[in-house]
């Protein structure tokens, strides 16, 4: 995130609490219409700060897309990594199984257990 968006954020944070502040007020001394009126506009400032984190992290995305690949300068810890990702695959048993978060099998799947219709 840039500085300016940071100070942007800020302001938007400063701008919700001002109108939040504003609610509580109206809703104390004033007509309870403005209060409401109040409060929904103290969100909106909310919803300001939600779009520039995400348009920072585009940003982000698109700067790594356009970054030249560099070849891994530690060779132990990405082997170790690699390992550990080929032996969590192996234990994998079937595509059902995988995506249904261990839930189902294939029906030829060697792991596959009966159910049972006992109730």
């Amino acid at each position: 995130m840039t500085r300016s968006s940071r100070l942007l954020c800020a302001l938007y944070v400063a701008t919700s609490t001002g109108l939040a502040w504003t609610a509580v007020l109206e809703l104390r001394y004033g007509p309870l219409w403005a209060a409401a009126v109040f409060a929904g506009a103290s969100a909106v400032p909310l919803i300001a700060v939600v779009r520039e984190t995400v348009i920072a992290d585009q940003r982000a995305v698109a700067a790594r897309r356009r970054a030249p690949v560099r070849p891994s300068r530690a060779p132990a810890a990405t082997g170790a990594a690699d390992a550990l990702v080929r032996a969590e695959l192996d234990a994998a048993c079937c595509e059902r199984w995988w995506t249904s978060l261990g839930s189902d099998h294939d029906a030829g799947c060697a792991r596959r257990v009966p159910r049972s219709s006992a109730a």
